[in-house]
Parts: C-alpha cells; sequence; structure tokens
C-alpha cells in the first residue's frame, strides 16, 4: 500500500477574535473562493481531502465563532482538535505570539489567496511531527521525576496566522 492511499483524519480548530477574516481564509482554503461580505460564524465544520507531503489527509476543519457571547462552545472543541490556527489582523503582533508559543509562523492573504493553503498544510505537518514524537517518546520507559511521565494530555500543536 503507497502511502497516498492511506486515509488519516486532522481535526483542525480555526480561532480568533472576531472581525478578524477568519472564516474568509477558511473558505478560501476549502471553495478556492474570497467571500468580501462580512457574515458572523457560529460554528461551521468543513471537510476536505488533499495531499500533504504525499500522504493523503481527510481535514476537518471547524470555524468557530469570534464573538464573546459563543465562547460556551470553546471547551468542546478545545477538547477535541487536534491542532488550531489561531487568526490574527496584522496589527495584533502574532509573530510574537507565535514566537512565544514556539510555534510556526505564516502572513496571509485570504483576499489574494497567498499561503493560504500552506497555513492548513503547515499545522497538519505540526501534528504529524507532534504523534511522531509522542511514538518514540512512548517507548522509553517512563522514569518518576525525569520528565518522561505523562500525567495529563499534551498540547497540541498551533500554527499563528496572520
Amino acid at each position: 500500500m503507497s502511502k497516498t492511499q492511506f486515509l488519516r483524519e486532522y481535526k483542525l480548530v480555526v480561532v480568533c477574535s472576531g472581525g478578524v477574516d477568519k472564516s474568509e481564509l477558511v473558505h478560501q482554503f476549502i471553495q478556492a473562493h474570497f467571500v468580501d461580505e462580512y457574515d458572523p460564524t457560529i460554528e461551521d465544520s468543513y471537510r476536505k481531502q488533499c495531499v500533504i507531503d504525499d500522504e493523503v489527509a481527510l481535514l476537518d476543519v471547524l470555524d468557530t465563532a469570534g464573538q464573546e457571547e459563543y465562547s460556551a462552545m470553546r471547551e468542546q472543541y478545545m477538547r477535541t482538535g487536534e491542532g488550531f490556527l489561531l487568526v490574527y489582523s496584522i496589527t495584533s503582533q502574532g509573530r510574537e505570539l507565535a514566537k512565544h508559543f514556539n510555534c510556526k509562523y505564516n502572513e496571509t492573504s485570504a483576499k489574494q489567496r497567498i499561503n493560504v493553503d500552506e497555513a492548513f498544510y503547515n499545522l497538519v505537518r505540526e501534528i504529524r511531527k507532534y504523534n511522531k514524537e509522542q511514538q518514540y517518546d512512548s517507548r522509553k520507559p517512563a522514569n518518576p521525576g525525569s520528565g518522561n511521565e505523562y500525567t495529563m494530555k499534551e498540547l497540541r500543536k498551533v500554527v499563528v496566522v496572520e
């Protein structure tokens, strides 16, 4: 069986504060279409199959609500998401935030379709890298006090997008 025949699903969550063109980025990725009207998102889910680094991936993309009044929904998607795409406006210091969290940074434009696919693909790459590290670490014997013990769920990967 070749690498491209195995279908792995990735649960990606796109988050931001309201009015930051997060949904436009998602639409551009899923449908290759820019929507220039602002329509506040409550929560939308999309699926897209693509090939990333010669491996087939089924991306389950959750476009979350940016408004504070829907914050009760956050707990659910924080538990189920494997990777998070944090979307910020160009004025909100996303590069510094990415450096602080030690995660990838992509500058994108949904309107001009610049680095849109790359932002989502980088998130899948980070999830794959994390999963491989976890497989490697799980083969090591746990040694109390060594940092090899895993008593809580590890943080999932994040890619910051401006």
